[in-house]
């Protein structure tokens, strides 16, 4: 029962807005000194990265035969060194999944680069094309530059992890 409760909870986290998580994430962070720090926006999106990783790769997991560990277990290893050299190289896929899908949501991210980061100089670079929507006017040709510039590293994940990204969505979908 209380794994079904914990699993509950980091489905509720996902449903929630990052707008409103926002708001306790600027008291808590003011209160501790982080503001202006780049461990902000680390922190703010780790808190809804964790359990969207969690969930993914709970699934992944459970699509692993029970019988590897056991018989990991069976030959010596320990239940850390069965998990780092049996579970984690068959979960692979899912593992990449789930990194390649945080570090798009991370680098996506514009509200709490913004929010927790005044200064221009040290924003994230997403946060950064900001900077071209002025009051009275958009600087489009720079804006499009800066887009193609900030995709770069997204799209070029995205071509050489694409067998992995695959394989892991696939694989992970069988067991619930």
């Amino acid at each position: 029962m209380q794994k079904k409760a914990m699993i509950l909870f980091f489905l509720i986290t996902q449903m929630l807005p990052s707008t409103l998580v926002l708001t306790s994430l600027y008291i808590v962070f003011s209160k501790i000194g982080l503001l202006n720090t780049y461990w902000a926006p680390i922190l703010a999106d780790a808190t809804l990265g964790i359990p969207f990783s969690i969930i993914i790769l709970r699934t992944y997991f459970l699509s692993i035969p029970k019988e590897l560990d056991e018989a990991a277990n069976i030959d010596g290893c320990g239940h850390w060194k069965s998990f780092f050299l049996i579970m984690l190289p068959i979960a692979k896929p899912g593992v990449v999944v789930v990194a390649v899908f945080s570090f798009v949501y991370a680098w996506g991210d514009l509200i709490y680069g913004i929010t927790f980061i005044t200064n221009p100089n040290m924003r994230p670079i997403t946060s950064s094309i900001y900077n071209y929507v002025q009051q009275y006017q958009t600087l489009w040709n720079s804006t499009m530059a800066f887009g193609i510039i900030a995709i770069s590293p997204v799209v070029l994940i995205f071509i050489f992890m694409q067998r992995y990204i695959v394989s892991g969505l696939t694989n992970g979908a069988v067991k619930a």
